[in-house]
Parts: C-alpha cells; sequence; structure tokens
C-alpha cells in the first residue's frame, strides 16, 4: 500500500488531506460500477424487442456484475481501511499517529476549464461510498429479478428495464460523485428517472400527474440545492473549486465564516426537504405509488428518497457547522427530521392502499435519518439508512406480491384473510413489519437503538452521552416508534387476517406467488433480520468486543480531514428496554383494538369488518377533527393545489396578463408611437429643414461659381497668363511675410 502523509493539527483533525489515488484495482475502477447498467440502459433501448427476454437479461446481467464488482470494492475496502497506515510527519521524521486512520480514494480527470477554474469528473471511494454502492446494486437487483414476474405482460416491458437500468446507474453514479457540480448531474438524472418511472401507465391521468407532482415538487428544492452549491463554491472553494474533499477540509479547519455555512446548510437543506420527503414537502411521495410497485420499492429503499440523507451525509461538515449540531438541543435538521417522523407516522394509520401506508412509513424513517443527522449521530443515521433500505424493499415487493393476487392495492375493499392463500408472502412481510418496528432482535432495532442513543436525551442508568442534549428529539423518536409498531399491526390485519374482502368480478381465489417473485423476498427477509448485526453496541456480551461497531468501523470517516470531530453515544441498555417497550404498546393497542375488538365483532356479527362501527372518531369530537386532517393528509394538498397552484392559475395569470396588457405593451406601443412622432420630427425639421436646404443651397452656390468663373475661362492665353503671374505674387508675398517673423 501506498503511504500518504498528513500533519495533524492540535485539535486531531488533519489539516492536510488523507486522500490517496493508488489503491487495490476495485476501488480505483469503481467507475464501472454504475457504467454497467448505464450502458445497459443504451443497449435495451436500441436491441432489447430483438432479444428473447425483451432486454430483461441484459439489465439482469448488468446490474449483477455490478453487484459483483461492489462487492469485490467493499472487501477491498475492508483491506484498505484495516492496513492502511497514515503518518504524521515532523521535524524529526515519520511517526505513526495512534488510533485508527481513514484514506480515501480519489481519481478525477478534468473535463473543462473555464476563467481559470477546473470543472473535473472523477470518484470518491470510501465506507460511506462502497456501502451505498453495495446496497444499492442488490437491491436493484432483487428489484430487476421481481419485475420479471410483476410486469410480463407490460405493453411497454422493454422501455421499463431500460430505465430502471438507467435509475439504478444514476443513483451508482450520484454516490460516487467526487465534487457538487458531478452530484447535482447525479441527482437530477436520478430525479428524471423517478418521472419517468412514476408515470410509466402515463395514459391514467392520476398517474402522470404524480409523476409531475414528483418532478416540479423537487424543482422547488433545488432552488435551494443550486444556491447552496454556489455558496459553498465562493465561500468554502473560495471561487476555485467544486471539489467535496477540499470544501469539507477548508470548512473542518475552520476557513470557512459561520454566515456562510448557515446559508449553505439552510439552503441545502431544503433540497433535503424535497428528495428526501421531509415535513411539508413530503407530498409527493405517497402519490409516486401510482407508479409500478418494482419502482416504488426501488425509490423507498435504495435510491431517488435516501439520495438527500446521502448528501448530508457526504457533505457533513456544512451542517455540523452551519446548524452548530455540537453541544446544542435543538436545531433546524433535527426538529424538521423529528416533525416528519411523528407526523408521517400519523398519516400511515388513515391509508386504505397498502402501498401509500408504507409511502408515509418511508416519510417517517427518512425522518429518523434525518434527525439522527440532526443530533450528530451520523453512523447512527447512515446504518438506519442501510438496515431500513432492506425490509423497505422487503415490503413493498410484498405488498405488490399481495395486490399481483387480488389485482388491487385496497386493504379494505379488496384484502383480508390472505394468510392462508399466500402464506410464503405473509411470512416475509411479517419479518419486514417487526424490522421496520425496532423490535428486538431483528435489523431495524439496533439501528432505531443508536439513533436514540445518539440524541443524548437519555441520561439514566448510564449510557448515551453523544453531541448535545436532544432530550425532545428522543421523545419524538420514541413516540414516532410506538406510532410505526402501531400502523404496521393494522396493516397486516387488514391484508392477511380476518374474512377475504375481494373477488369482486373475479373467477379464481388469490394464489401465491411465482418465485421470481417469492426469492428476492426471501433474500429480503433474511438480510431484514440479519443486517443489524453488522454494528452491534460495545458491551453486547453475546459475542466478542472484536465484532461490535464493524459497520462504523469501516464507514465513519474518523481521523479524515474531511470529517468533523464528533462525539459518540455509549450504549444505554435502559434506553434499549423502554424504546423496545413503548414500540411494544404501539403494537399491543393496536393489536387489541383490530385482532380482538375488531375481530370478535366481526365474528359475531358474521359481518366483514375493518374498524369498529362506533369508534372514538365518530364519538368524541375532537378525534373526529383529527381523523379528519390526516385523512386530508393536514390539508398541505388543499393548500399547494388550491393557493399555490389555484393562485398561479387563477389570480395571478389574470394579474400577469393585465400587466402585460395594460402596462408592458402599453409602454412598447407607446415607446412606438413615440419613435413614430420623432421620425417624422426628424424628417420635416432636420431632413427637410436643414440637409435637404444645406444641399440645395451647395448646389445654387456651386451653380453661381461655375457661371462666374466661366467668364474667366475666355479661351485667351494672356488672360491665363495673367491669373498665373497674379497667383505667384501672392505666393511669394505669403512666403515672405512667414520667413520675416
Amino acid at each position: 500500500m501506498p503511504t500518504v502523509f498528513a500533519t495533524l493539527a492540535p485539535s486531531s483533525v488533519p489539516t492536510s488531506s488523507t486522500v490517496t489515488q493508488s489503491a487495490n484495482w476495485f476501488l480505483e475502477n469503481a467507475w464501472l460500477v454504475p457504467l454497467l447498467p448505464a450502458l445497459s440502459f443504451v443497449c435495451i433501448l436500441f436491441f432489447g424487442k430483438r432479444l428473447r427476454y425483451k432486454g430483461a437479461e441484459l439489465g439482469i446481467a448488468a446490474v449483477a456484475l455490478s453487484l459483483i464488482l461492489a462487492a469485490c470494492a467493499g472487501v477491498a475496502w475492508l483491506d484498505h481501511r484495516d492496513n492502511f497506515v497514515l503518518h504524521n510527519t515532523t521535524d524529526a521524521g515519520v511517526e505513526a499517529v495512534a488510533g485508527e486512520s481513514y484514506v480515501a480514494v480519489q481519481n478525477s480527470t478534468q473535463w473543462l476549464q473555464s476563467g481559470g477554474i477546473e470543472f473535473s469528473a472523477g470518484i470518491l471511494v470510501d465506507g460511506l461510498s462502497v456501502m451505498m454502492l453495495v446496497m444499492v446494486s442488490l437491491v436493484s437487483l432483487l428489484v430487476h429479478v421481481y419485475s420479471t414476474d410483476y410486469v410480463s405482460d407490460d405493453k411497454r416491458y422493454t422501455h421499463f428495464f431500460a430505465f430502471l437500468s438507467l435509475f439504478t446507474a444514476a443513483m451508482l453514479f450520484f454516490v460516487l460523485s467526487d465534487n457538487i457540480l458531478q452530484m447535482i448531474v447525479g441527482w437530477e438524472l436520478v430525479g428524471v428517472c423517478s418521472f419517468v418511472l412514476i408515470g410509466h401507465w402515463w395514459e391514467q391521468k392520476p398517474n402522470s400527474d404524480a409523476a409531475l407532482k414528483a418532478f416540479l415538487t423537487n424543482r422547488v428544492g433545488d432552488v435551494g440545492l443550486l444556491i447552496g452549491v454556489i455558496t459553498l463554491f465562493f465561500a468554502a472553494g473560495g471561487g476555485k473549486t467544486f471539489d467535496t474533499i477540499k470544501i469539507n477540509e477548508a470548512i473542518v479547519q475552520g476557513g470557512v465564516s459561520h454566515s456562510a455555512l448557515v446559508v449553505a446548510s439552510l439552503c441545502l437543506m431544503a433540497a433535503v426537504m424535497s428528495k428526501s420527503g421531509q415535513f411539508i414537502l413530503h407530498t409527493w411521495l405517497p402519490d409516486a405509488m401510482a407508479g409500478p410497485t418494482p419502482v416504488s420499492a426501488l425509490i423507498h429503499a435504495a435510491t431517488m428518497v435516501v439520495a438527500g440523507v446521502f448528501m448530508i451525509a457526504r457533505l457533513y461538515p456544512v451542517f455540523f457547522e452551519g446548524m452548530q449540531i455540537g453541544g446544542s438541543s435543538i436545531n433546524v435538521m433535527a426538529t424538521i427530521g423529528a416533525v416528519t417522523l411523528v407526523f408521517g407516522g400519523l398519516l400511515a394509520f388513515v391509508q386504505n392502499d397498502i402501498k401509500k401506508v408504507l409511502a408515509y412509513s418511508t416519510v417517517s424513517q427518512l425522518g429518523y435519518m434525518v434527525m439522527a443527522l440532526g443530533v450528530g449521530a451520523w453512523t447512527a443515521a447512515v446504518f438506519h439508512l442501510f438496515t431500513h433500505a432492506f425490509f423497505k424493499a422487503n415490503l413493498f415487493l410484498g405488498s405488490g406480491s399481495v395486490a399481483h393476487a387480488v389485482h388491487s392495492f385496497d386493504m379494505k375493499k379488496d384484502m383480508g384473510g390472505l394468510r392462508k392463500f399466500m402464506p410464503k408472502t405473509y411470512v416475509t412481510f411479517i419479518i419486514g413489519s417487526l424490522a421496520l418496528a425496532g423490535l428486538f432482535p431483528l435489523a431495524g432495532f439496533w439501528s432505531k437503538d443508536e439513533i436514540l442513543a445518539g440524541t443524548g436525551g437519555w441520561g439514566l442508568f448510564g449510557g448515551t452521552g453523544g453531541n448535545g442534549t436532544y432530550t425532545f428529539h428522543l421523545l419524538m423518536g420514541m413516540f414516532g416508534a410506538a406510532l410505526t409498531a402501531a400502523y404496521m399491526t393494522r396493516c397486516v390485519y387488514l391484508t392477511f387476517h380476518g374474512t377475504y374482502r375481494g373477488g369482486h368480478g373475479q373467477h379464481h381465489e388469490p394464489h401465491e406467488s411465482g418465485p421470481r417473485i417469492l426469492v428476492p423476498l426471501y433474500i429480503l427477509s433474511g438480510l431484514a433480520i440479519v443486517a443489524g448485526l453488522a454494528n452491534l453496541p460495545p458491551g453486547f456480551q453475546l459475542v466478542n468486543n472484536s465484532w461490535t461497531e464493524r459497520f462504523g468501523h469501516f464507514i465513519e470517516p474518523v481521523g479524515s480531514s474531511y470529517f468533523p470531530k464528533i462525539a459518540h453515544a455509549t450504549p444505554s441498555w435502559s434506553l434499549a428496554v423502554v424504546a423496545s417497550v413503548v414500540a411494544l404498546f404501539g403494537a399491543v393497542a393496536a393489536f387489541y383494538y383490530y385482532f380482538v375488538k375488531v375481530d370478535r365483532l366481526a365474528k359475531t356479527t358474521q359481518q366483514s369488518l375493518t374498524e369498529l362501527p362506533e369508534g372514538l372518531t365518530e364519538s368524541n369530537a375532537l378525534a373526529g377533527a383529527g381523523h379528519k386532517t390526516l385523512v386530508n393528509k393536514y390539508y398541505l394538498d388543499h393548500i399547494y393545489e388550491r393557493g399555490i397552484v389555484a393562485a398561479t392559475k387563477g389570480p395571478l395569470a389574470r394579474a400577469a396578463y393585465w400587466v402585460n396588457q395594460h402596462m408592458i405593451d402599453n409602454a412598447v406601443n407607446t415607446t412606438g408611437e413615440t419613435a413614430v412622432k420623432m421620425g417624422r420630427s426628424m424628417y420635416d425639421l432636420v431632413d427637410q429643414g436643414v440637409i435637404d436646404a444645406f444641399v440645395d443651397g451647395s448646389g445654387r452656390v456651386s451653380d453661381a461659381t461655375g457661371e462666374e468663373l466661366r467668364q474667366i475661362n475666355s479661351g485667351k492665353v494672356q488672360n491665363y497668363a495673367a491669373i498665373l503671374f497674379a497667383m505667384a505674387a501672392v505666393l511669394a508675398g505669403a512666403f515672405i511675410i512667414i520667413f520675416a517673423f
């Protein structure tokens, strides 16, 4: 391995970059991972319909190769992370720095140069990007395989697989970007692909409307993205570079004003709110369920919505310093995340569409991730992103499995009792639900508990610590855990228990899905069980301590020059127990309502019930008002559609038209009329009165002069001689006078 030299400042933060260009072949050539699905996109478009499987085989092969390369890069990174020795250069020579080392791999090439500024394109490979490569390519491969059955009869089958490959390539390109300008390209390409795939069945107006809503809502946040990037370019990059490492280093070393970081972090946060579905720009996310279910799984688990979380993690110094996360008890990012996780969870309670339940669940879980980043729990946020990808993809693909059987996503009208028809799908869905609820020992438990500990707001019976005392956010996180367990219990009952309520107009009963749907569910279920073991907390008694915190060890850029020095919370078993009890309370409450009270009444009355006939929302006015507010999604769509959109299409449009007709057009017309009048005046006064008069006068003078001269031009030689001598005398006199003086 090559050696990189770095001088450490007194704060133990390196002042020079802990970056190398030389590493294992798989790390240096990680750009092949996004290139393969990008090439498959082109090949499927041009040749897909001529192939035996209409292009699906190209997409699957390309993503499978990407996964192999990503896995090899992951193994290479483990070796690189463990064996690369970071040194500290001193006057006495080279000394090894105590503690862990971290050296990222960065390879870039000049793209173009303008105004003395070099624009480069390249890759930045570290633990964060390697983890994302493996996770995105794995989930995408399973989605590709699943789709061969799910959309097998689709008339745009080839088109679907082409853009599924491009979607994957765009996200992989984004996570490997080594500069913020390149990140914008990946960010926008992901958005365009989601627009195409959400509107895949564009003939139906709700689908095309959902695609447009997603596209336009993200454009709102993109205004903040552009302003934030411009701010960083001048404030942190010195107006010379877009390089992510250099910008982060400048911030870590204190070379950027706090005011600039506040502006940049708030603007970038607006972009995160739209892309990652944070309250109040989350409204596009549930509507995006209009797309095919495999697309929903890919969007919610591994691509689109996690792009915002990844951007915060990649540019973490901007947010850590700009929002003063360390040593605080509240900030904008943490609060937005906390509000999103609770308000999104509440909306999941009133959904009848199984995919929309999972969509609002994603909104809530993204709130968890953003809140974790906001309280300084960087590793916990990234770890939750990792575990969430598997159990959320499992749940979405499971919802597609049941919808494939009943030809509907409505849990209340067309589902119920599916456990006996689809036992395998049922088991995988239960595993995903338990992991999502954060119950021990599944993956969601470990990542959720790490987030709660990272708030530093517990402090009972030891443990926690962290970067501040975010007690409010801890309480919101616990409440969100109870909500998650409760709405998933409701979802499981309405889908798989009770009596089957579907079959309207069908001539067959629901049946279990085929292997191309079930095998991805099995794999994702297995990962939902074991993924949490990748980052066991220290002191966990069932394993050797050398196996604890492996995820954080290989992912977090500890000791790097481009990452802030953050504190790490210590595990709190009392917090883990209390949080689990809170989640169980939510599950038990929902279980008692649906599995006991509703089910018992249904059996007694021989009716197919999904709710109690006279519930709290009907007997209590306040509860009824709250339920109505949730059904109307906090009236945000009303505000956007009837307020902003209607105002833009109505009063604002009419006002703009009036200004155009009565002000702009009048100004243009008046200017034109004034110009015509001035032209006429110029013609009458200047052209005719002055210029033409001067020309005519010159002609008359020339004519008169000619008449006089004609008299001299008599043809007599003596007259010419007299004139010649006279002129010679005049010239001689002039010379005499000149030389005399």
